[in-house]
């Protein structure tokens, strides 16, 4: 979705010949800015974008579009130096000079558009934004444009109070585009399934959510790297087995996991399934609050074995509820040599009443 000025050179030495086809202070700091993004600093390329900007507003006039896209690229360098605030400026007024070079819903807008949306805080303008972006990508006919602008919509509005059942179509959507216009490796489709699999998750919609994330796992585990959208779904599926009652299922995902990534001796390993110890009435009601610590194996499939109560606070049932929550628990094993092997674990459950 950014937009660069790649082929403004060329224009600029046939259109400017004089001063661009030789060294001049814009053309070098263009050239600059375009090695900028090669070497990928972020800061260096909003400063060489900066610079390029300034020093072609003595080149173009005010209301030229090759000046307004010079713009466009300090406004993405900024956003993506995280200067937001600034950014966003500079994409408001791209936005209003594109609007009266091009139309009100050319597909040049969509840019700026996405950008102005990312570059400010939660709000009704927000979602206004996103959908005119939308609506341009649906008018203009291409497929995966809109579903880019779809995923870029549900990731900027997800984590917000404007999260709608209508914003989480839009990723819905985008995956069904994906899944007819690419093939099952593209990475933007695997994005998407990926997203789509958490979302029915979340729903409870196992069903649904068990083949995306699956099919998440199988692709990626082509790569000779862990990539974290496997590493998340492998837990995710733990969660589901479990809560089915399918610990048989989950732990393949369990083993998968630890594989993965190696474990630490130097830290506590966490879990990848848990389930929270259940308050004793009368002690909730006495408003009696305490604690237990605990020491177990992790096995080589990860479930949790021999627990031990290392010290509690607060009364027997604290530690009698603690010890029926802790061997539901699932781990992803420790690996050692390219083998599971079983691992010492300690925790403290807590009891608080709010």
């Amino acid at each position: 979705m950014k937009k660069s000025l790649s082929g403004l050179a060329l224009m600029l030495c046939a259109q400017f010949a004089a001063p661009l086809c030789v060294a001049s202070p814009f053309s070098e700091s263009y050239a600059a800015y375009q090695q900028a993004l090669v070497g990928q600093d972020k800061a260096q390329v909003a400063l060489t974008a900066a610079k390029a900007y300034e020093l072609g507003q003595g080149y173009f006039e005010s209301d030229s579009i090759d000046l307004i896209n010079l713009e466009l690229n300090l406004a993405t360098a900024l956003q993506e130096n995280g200067d937001t605030q600034a950014a966003h400026k500079h994409f408001d007024n791209v936005i209003q000079v594109y609007r009266k070079h091009f139309g009100r819903d050319a597909i040049e807008l969509v840019d700026p558009l996405i950008g102005a949306a990312q570059t400010m805080e939660a709000s009704r303008e927000k979602v206004d934004l996103f959908k005119q972006a939308i609506s341009i990508a649906q008018d203009a006919d291409k497929p995966l444009l809109l579903a880019e602008v779809k995923m870029l919509t549900f990731h900027g509005l997800a984590s917000t109070r404007f999260y709608t059942r209508d914003i989480r179509d839009e990723a819905l959507e985008a995956y069904e585009i994906y899944r007819h216009e690419m093939p099952a490796d593209a990475m933007a489709r695997l994005k998407a399934t990926y997203y789509v699999g958490m979302i029915k998750a979340a729903e409870k919609k196992y069903d649904r959510a068990i083949p995306l994330l699956e099919e998440v796992i199988k692709q990626f585990s082509v790569l000779d790297f862990s990539h974290p959208y496997k590493l998340a779904a492998h837990a995710r599926l733990v969660e589901i087995f479990e809560a089915e009652g399918e610990s048989d299922k989950s732990t393949q995902h369990c083993v998968a996991i630890g594989s993965m990534k190696p474990w630490s001796d130097e830290q506590e390993q966490s879990p990848l399934y848990r389930e929270a110890p259940k308050y004793p009435i009368s002690y909730a009601r006495d408003r009696r609050e305490g604690w237990t610590q605990m020491s177990f194996t992790v096995d080589e499939q990860g479930f949790v074995r021999d627990p031990v109560v290392l010290a509690s606070e607060g009364g027997q049932q604290f530690t009698r509820e603690s010890l029926k929550a802790i061997k539901r628990w699932r781990y992803a094993p420790k690996f050692v040599d390219g083998k599971p092997v079983p691992a010492e674990v300690s925790v403290q459950l807590d009891y608080r009443v709010k």
